[in-house]
């Protein structure tokens, strides 16, 4: 399953930013993997927090082959000794642990966060361990399909739009006029800004400084 969106929001967009129209009849249609399953997600974030999409991929696969489903009763039956055998850091089993006795408790309700407005379930999903506020609206994003996700704390976002726009810099302010420029399509955007982060349109390039090596250094 992908993201969902369509011509409604890239016909918004088109008539909010001429550079973002151009990019998005270069690159056509973005498909992104969505997981709909919120306890799923969550662990799956967690996991791959810190580590390459490939080993991220590596250790999901393990997770879900050794334990058949991923859900709370499965993942404390497994326990935290069983998670780490699967390639994931002994922090991160117990991250994930903590998550899963907390669904189990009914400390934290799946159903009642898949209902709150973004904000709210932005601070929710960020008090668990493990989980900070960019992995949290990430999740918005890939799992709960909020249209309107804009994430500040994502560089590759950062990136896309110094390209795009030819900035140096992206501050908090000049971040806040391109979210209101692309809401209530944010999330849409932010698939697109991630292609042209990734060298998606040729000729792009980031206008950032680049960095002075350190004295001495060739």
């Amino acid at each position: 399953m992908y993201f969902e969106y369509g011509d409604r929001e890239t016909e918004y967009l088109r008539g909010r930013d001429k550079a973002l129209a151009e990019v998005i009849d270069a690159v056509g249609h973005v498909e992104r993997r969505a997981d709909t399953d919120l306890f799923s997600s969550v662990v799956h974030h967690i996991v791959g927090q810190q580590i390459s999409t490939k080993a991220q991929e590596t250790v999901w696969k393990r997770v879900r082959d050794g334990l058949g489903g991923i859900d709370a009763e499965s993942i404390i039956a497994a326990g935290e000794e069983k998670l780490q055998s699967f390639g994931m850091s002994f922090r991160k089993a117990g991250y994930i642990t903590d998550f899963a006795e907390k669904v189990r408790r009914g400390e934290f309700d799946l159903n009642e966060v898949s209902m709150m407005p973004d904000e709210d379930a932005v601070k929710a999903l960020s008090s668990l361990k493990g989980i900070g506020v960019w992995t949290a609206e990430m999740i918005l994003l890939f799992c709960l399909q909020r249209p309107d996700v804009f994430s500040f704390d994502d560089l590759a976002i950062q990136r896309g739009l110094r390209m795009l726009h030819h900035h140096r810099k992206i501050d908090r302010k000049l971040f806040e006029k391109y979210r209101r420029r692309y809401s209530p399509y944010c999330s849409v955007a932010s698939l697109y800004l991630w292609e042209v982060a990734g060298g998606a349109v040729p000729g792009m390039k980031d206008y950032a400084p680049k960095t002075k090596s350190a004295k001495g250094k060739k």
